[in-house]
């Protein structure tokens, strides 16, 4: 196909299937490859191999991590009566950028979206209850997307969590504009968010 040899063709083929990247994208992308030098190359080929082999998902939040648990799981500064509640690591890593809260996370791995084969039970919403179970967690902050998945996980969390008494439940404010992501929003709208967050309905 195109000319190219299978093994070139095989290369291109992988880098169109990462999100984002298209045949002229991975086209480049190839070529890039070939005409690096092989201890270039190969480096690139070793971080894809080690970030397979060695990062996991934190055993408490389920960020990542190369251990059992997190930095910020492990820091025994961190405000433990206090979980935010992210989509995505990169949700996370947000946050943590606007240096506003000093409480720990849950990481859902995901957003309920159904049309798109994501359940309510493939999310870590089981493992967030266990964690509540303590009692030693006064707040849950959702902190979800503010587009149609994130509000609807959202809105099945304010539900499941109205079980938990004890609990105060919020979201963040709405500084951060509909349809958007966490992770392209200016760190500072991110503070701004957090420090308006509000109590959910009950």
């Amino acid at each position: 196909m195109d000319g190219y040899t299978k093994t070139v063709q095989d290369l291109i083929v992988e880098f169109e299937r990462l999100p984002g990247v298209g045949r002229k994208t991975a086209e480049r992308l190839a070529y890039y490859v070939l005409r690096a030098p092989k201890d270039d190359a190969m480096k690139l080929a070793y971080a894809i191999r080690d970030v397979k082999s060695n990062v996991r998902n934190c055993m408490h939040c389920f960020s990542l991590t190369e251990g059992e648990v997190c930095d910020i799981c492990d820091d025994p500064g961190r405000d433990r009566s206090q979980i935010c509640v992210v989509e995505q690591p990169k949700d996370l890593y947000s946050i943590e950028a606007s240096g506003s809260y000093n409480g720990v996370y849950h990481v859902l791995l995901g957003a309920y979206a159904p049309l798109d084969g994501t359940q309510v039970d493939d999310l870590t919403i089981g493992a967030l209850k266990k964690r509540l179970e303590k009692n030693e967690v006064r707040e849950v902050i959702l902190a979800t997307n503010p587009n149609f998945e994130g509000e609807g996980t959202a809105l099945f969390l304010r539900e499941q969590l109205k079980a938990f008494k004890k609990v105060t439940v919020t979201q963040i404010a709405r500084g951060v504009p509909s349809g958007t992501r966490l992770e392209h929003v200016a760190k500072n709208t991110v503070a701004d968010a957090l420090e308006g967050r509000r109590e959910v309905d009950s």
